[in-house]
């Protein structure tokens, strides 16, 4: 499925940004962001290229970067939620991976592997407590954010190797949005947000061999403005990114793509997640956005 599933519209979520067209000026919004501390971090299975389980890893290490990563977004003005992480599950720390919310409506999630399982149903409860009226338990696989990605004007949504392609159309159906289907083909960047960030309703920053042809036109098609990913920089992850419309907090091991963030007016702010990327994520996988 390539393309929009339902007529594109006027959005029903009064407040987020659908203008279309290029723009030098770029402003910040203040964003709500959940958050989940890495207090169980550890790879002890693989589910993508990223995990040897062989491999020591530093729990102290990971939370003292994730603590970094919050304490930006607390500087930049951003409100910044706390799930409480599950003995048992050590992925869980990826928050991006727990629901999609727009406009106050949220689609859990329903995991590929069984190793991740128990946190969709972590993620649901959290929104359940805190009174969100519209939560909804998915019937196809998908992965959340890590998928699917709101431009502000459509969602997007990968599948490849962890979402199902059906999973857009019950997207569209949750939502009432326009949703355009992304086939990813390289194992290596196994969910959407790790080969594409929206930087603004505008601008994207994307690895075109992450995607199929198919995909690569659909991605032109939806932004005035692309910023294309070198190889060194998407091989550390360097688009898990997350952008408030000014400031894009990456890994600081991307340098090329914080130069061209620059060069197109962005202000790249660059975070350690060394000892995150053993379990094949950044900043992005860290955070689910909470929006309306």
């Amino acid at each position: 499925m390539i393309g929009v599933c339902i007529p594109l519209g006027p959005t029903p979520y009064p407040g987020l940004m659908i203008s279309r067209g290029g723009s030098a000026s770029r402003t910040a919004t203040p964003r709500r962001y959940l958050m989940c501390p890495p207090e169980h971090f550890a790879v002890t299975y693989a589910i993508n290229p990223w995990m040897r389980p062989g491999e020591p890893t530093d729990a102290a290490t990971a939370m003292r970067q994730w603590a970094e990563l919050r304490q930006i977004y607390l500087d930049l003005g951003h409100d910044v939620r706390i799930i409480e992480p599950v003995p048992g599950l050590p992925d869980m720390v990826f928050a991006a991976n727990g629901a999609t919310v727009v406009g106050g409506t949220v689609l859990g999630v329903r995991f590929r592997h069984p190793q991740r399982a128990g946190e969709a149903g972590a993620y649901l409860q959290w929104f359940r407590d805190r009174g969100y009226p519209r939560v909804r338990v998915p019937r196809q696989v998908n992965e959340g954010e890590g998928d699917f990605v709101f431009t502000g004007r459509v969602l997007l949504a990968g599948h490849g190797f962890r979402s199902d392609e059906a999973a857009g159309t019950e997207l569209a159906e949750v939502f009432g949005l326009p949703v355009v289907s992304l086939r990813l083909v390289d194992p290596r960047f196994y969910h959407l947000d790790t080969a594409l960030c929206v930087l603004d309703p505008d601008t994207a920053m994307y690895y075109p061999p992450a995607f199929d042809d198919a995909g690569r036109a659909a991605i032109a098609a939806q932004f005035a403005e692309l910023i294309e990913a070198k190889d060194e920089d998407a091989e550390v992850l360097g688009l898990n990114a997350v952008s408030d419309g000014q400031h894009v907090v990456l890994p600081v091991q991307a340098r090329s793509l914080a130069g061209q963030l620059r060069e197109r007016g962005f202000e790249p702010i660059g975070v350690d997640m060394s000892e995150i990327l053993k379990s094949g994520g950044g900043p992005k996988c860290c955070t689910l956005e909470l929006r309306g």
